[in-house]
């Protein structure tokens, strides 16, 4: 993939979109990233149609969100292209497992989005406020940024809704330690925790060490919870 993620960073949503729809043909259905790269386009791309629309009362801010936002994730599997050690802390579960048999589509896709949530959305909300010197508080940058949530649970819903499903049926009691697994992360709840986690890092900006270490902390507990994400459930 090297020859696409060295046309990033991008510098629109369509570059963003046409960069994810470009890996997606790239990986073969067995590479777990393709998984959570597909369902992140699906969401990149409505969330375009929703800035086209105007759905959002700030779409440059908002779009400029969602460019650093994508960057950082192209970023992540660029480093692990070359060494999968050098990739952000956060990100290394799901690089490191995702050629791992046993695990469904859909804990790769979670995996992904925890990583990308919870520490990505951080970094790419102080990042944004900084290149356009706003404040996150103000205006309407967190109203814009909690009308996301509806549009990723449109496009989250009935791929987990199909896959709970789908398990059920196959599995039936069988499935519940992967059906628990799977119905505990809460989109939504990442979201908020990742505007908090922002707020956090950006009224801390100007300390000495302390930034670095509240995004080192960061890192490695979302790490962990993707490790439990990507746990191996046998079933019968």
């Amino acid at each position: 993939m090297r020859d696409i993620l060295s046309q990033t960073p991008v510098r629109s949503m369509d570059e963003a979109v046409a960069a994810m729809t470009a890996i997606d043909k790239r990986l073969p259905d067995k590479d777990g990233l393709k998984w959570f790269n597909r369902l992140y386009l699906n969401v990149t791309t409505s969330v375009r149609q929703a800035a086209a629309q105007a759905a959002f009362a700030d779409v440059p801010f908002l779009s400029e969100l969602d460019i650093l936002f994508a960057n950082l994730y192209f970023s992540a599997i660029a480093a692990a292209e070359v060494d999968p050690a050098s990739a952000p802390a956060a990100w290394r579960p799901l690089l490191r497992a995702r050629q791992t048999s046993g695990l469904m589509r859909l804990q790769f896709a979670l995996a992904g989005m925890n990583a990308h949530i919870n520490h990505d959305l951080a970094l790419a909300l102080v990042a944004t406020c900084r290149a356009r010197r706003r404040e996150p508080e103000s205006g309407s940058i967190h109203a814009d940024f909690e009308k996301v949530n509806a549009v990723l649970a449109e496009v989250v819903r009935p791929i987990r809704r199909s896959f709970l499903d789908e398990a059920v049926i196959r599995y039936g009691a069988g499935a519940s330690p992967l059906v628990d697994l799977v119905s505990n992360f809460s989109i939504d709840k990442a979201r908020d925790a990742a505007w908090v986690s922002g707020l956090t890092l950006w009224h801390l900006r100007g300390v000495p060490f302390v930034p670095a270490a509240v995004r080192d902390s960061l890192a490695r507990t979302v790490g962990l919870v993707s490790r439990q994400l990507l746990t191996v459930v046998e079933l019968d």
